[in-house]
């Protein structure tokens, strides 16, 4: 069964191109029509490319990996923290740092500083010094946690990315193939798709459009742990019976 359907795309305006002249060739396979110098593009592919992508994400959540969403523009911030907060994966929504991933430990040497921060509100150390050192900390504090606050648990890389707005985030999609970690990603009729692994054809300007990308997706994430645990229980269970048998069996064959 499909993760959305067509009618919900069509209300959400995910069919909704760039202009004409501002296209790129080769979203060709993936536009239906043009209409008032508009592109439409083919909603019935889209339904098909959020299926692949959400089958996929979901196996990567499954095996216990991370996925990183990357959305720096204005209207997609709110809508990424919301959707993506609750399926505890990290998130990038202010200005993508460059080296996030091709120079991973130096972020998370920043990450641990924040750590330390941390610490010594709470050990108290905080307290010894003066009032300047005091702001200028804070200020540090602040700082970080508005850059690096959202992947402050992701310990080693990520197994994907997932991407709105290619263009826009062109340095975090050159990182990931440069470390061959598969991108996800809405690609917009302006944009080039040859470097993202799994494309969602739509509208990535529109709240409503990412909203709704954004759903089928998380909801295909969410299903991941519970089915992985399943798994777990029944691996727990499968030898303790066994050895029961063995226990119970052991006396009768030592009887003469």
């Amino acid at each position: 069964m499909s993760r959305t359907d067509f009618n919900t795309l069509l209300d959400a305006g995910v069919h909704f191109g760039h202009l004409k002249r501002k296209w790129n060739p080769k979203m060709a396979p993936y536009i239906f029509m043009e209409k008032n110098g508009i592109h439409i593009i083919d909603l019935h592919k889209t339904v098909v490319k959020i299926d692949e992508a959400s089958a996929a994400l979901k196996q990567i959540a499954k095996s216990g990996r991370r996925v990183l969403f990357v959305a720096t523009k204005k209207q997609a911030k709110e809508i990424v923290a919301e959707k993506v907060a609750p399926v505890g994966m990290p998130y990038v929504t202010e200005r993508w740092a460059g080296g996030m991933l091709t120079n991973f430990p130096t972020i998370r040497k920043a990450v641990k500083k924040m750590t330390t921060i941390d610490k010594m509100l709470g050990d108290g150390t905080f307290d010894n010094f003066s009032k300047r050192e005091k702001l200028q900390i804070a200020r540090q504090r602040a700082k970080l946690e508005k850059n690096l606050g959202s992947i402050a648990d992701l310990t080693r890389l990520p197994a994907a990315l997932f991407v709105i707005d290619v263009q826009k985030e062109a340095n975090a999609v050159k990182e990931a193939k440069r470390l061959g970690i598969p991108v996800f990603a809405m690609v917009d009729t302006c944009c080039d798709p040859t470097d993202i692994d799994y494309v969602i054809p739509a509208n990535d300007d529109a709240s409503k459009s990412i909203a709704v990308i954004l759903d089928a997706v998380c909801a295909a994430i969410a299903e991941a742990p519970r089915s992985a645990s399943s798994r777990r229980r029944r691996r727990l269970r499968r030898p303790r019976t066994r050895r029961l048998r063995r226990r119970r069996a052991s006396p009768v064959s030592r009887r003469p």
